[in-house]
């Protein structure tokens, strides 16, 4: 059976391509002093044509930030059984401990940069946009978006994480998914008047 031009093929050379890319991209970025990395170093690296990562990826900054959501989708995936303050007990309880791990504000870093430039930074975040979504749907929260939960936990996270005063994952976690749920039961109860 012929496979129909354009679909992906998991575990084919599109898959292999890519993961090479992210891996060279993980290994330079662990090496990198500033948070930055160029695409000669990654083509070189992965063994995959320049031509092909500048097609893919387009900029540096977009092999970061792919690179670091797809770490993150395996390290820490959002739960969507629900229980909407376990998910995000669970998922903030990690984040904060990331954000405290030397090397991890190259995403955030590589975002601004890349927003800066007038990228679609978005287009490599939505997997994780779509997760966090998937998270709040499970749990019935049709009150709350992905929006919220970047303003009232993913900002103040990374904020004062580049401010060099991270959060603690033992204490604020709890703070951070108290406020998510204040905000909710607001809004369900204006909804409901």
């Amino acid at each position: 059976m012929t496979q129909a031009s354009g679909t992906v093929r998991p575990g084919g050379r599109t898959a292999r391509t890519r993961e090479a890319v992210r891996a060279a991209t993980r290994e330079l970025l662990a090496e990198s002093t500033d948070g930055t990395i160029e695409i000669a170093e990654v083509a070189a690296r992965s063994g995959v044509h320049l031509a092909t990562i500048y097609r893919r990826w387009r900029t540096a900054d977009g092999l970061i930030i792919d690179a670091v959501v797809d770490e993150l989708d395996s390290r820490s995936p959002l739960p969507a059984t629900g229980d909407l303050r376990a998910d995000l007990q669970t998922w903030v309880t990690n984040l904060l401990t990331d954000l405290a791990r030397p090397g991890h504000l190259a995403f955030f870093r590589a975002l601004l940069r890349a927003g800066d430039e007038g990228q679609d930074a978005l287009r490599f975040a939505e997997p994780r946009i779509r997760q966090i979504q998937a998270t709040l749907d499970a749990a019935g929260a049709t009150v709350l978006t992905w929006m919220d939960i970047f303003e009232l936990v993913l900002s103040p996270a990374y904020v004062r994480a580049l401010l060099s005063m991270p959060m603690d994952s033992a204490t604020d976690a709890v703070r951070l998914v108290d406020n998510v749920l204040a905000i909710r039961s607001a809004r369900e109860r204006r909804a409901a008047e």
